[in-house]
């Protein structure tokens, strides 16, 4: 796997840079760590994030999911904002409590114009999993 091509520091910025509704609308992202082919994004949810019942909604254990898919196809690509989502399935495995959430993605197959990753994601310092993603990002033509 390629050497990451950005700093978390550096993510977290273009990020901000390229996404600016990002830090108003939607859960707080931060990219903690970023490997060769693996990316770890945490994500602070309260009550905007909660539906019935006092669980972390699907849409926004989804777009964490999709946002750790998106570090990682940045990571290796760089400066790449139109990379963008073909296809991600989600499952559901337990209750998502309110508080900070960990997606650990990581690159299975990069090409040329696809990446296929998978996440995990789980509550900060828990092992047991939440909801466990797989998805394609397309990449743009050079």
């Amino acid at each position: 796997m390629q050497k990451p091509v950005f700093t978390p520091e550096e993510l977290n910025a273009y990020i901000a840079e390229v996404y600016p509704e990002i830090i108003d609308q939607l859960p707080q992202y931060n990219v903690r760590t970023i490997e060769a082919g693996r990316v770890v994004v945490e994500s602070k949810t309260d009550h905007r994030h909660i539906r019935a019942g006092g669980t972390v909604s699907g849409p926004t254990l989804f777009a964490i999911a999709d946002m750790g898919g998106y570090c990682c196809a940045l990571s290796v690509l760089g400066r790449e904002a139109l990379t963008v989502t073909t296809n991600l399935n989600i499952n559901f495995m337990r209750k998502a409590e309110p508080g900070l959430l960990v997606a650990d993605s990581r690159i299975l197959k990069m090409g040329k114009r696809l990446m296929v990753f998978d996440c995990t994601i789980t509550k900060d310092g828990k092992t047991d999993i939440i909801a466990h993603a797989t998805g394609t990002y397309a990449i743009p033509p050079k």
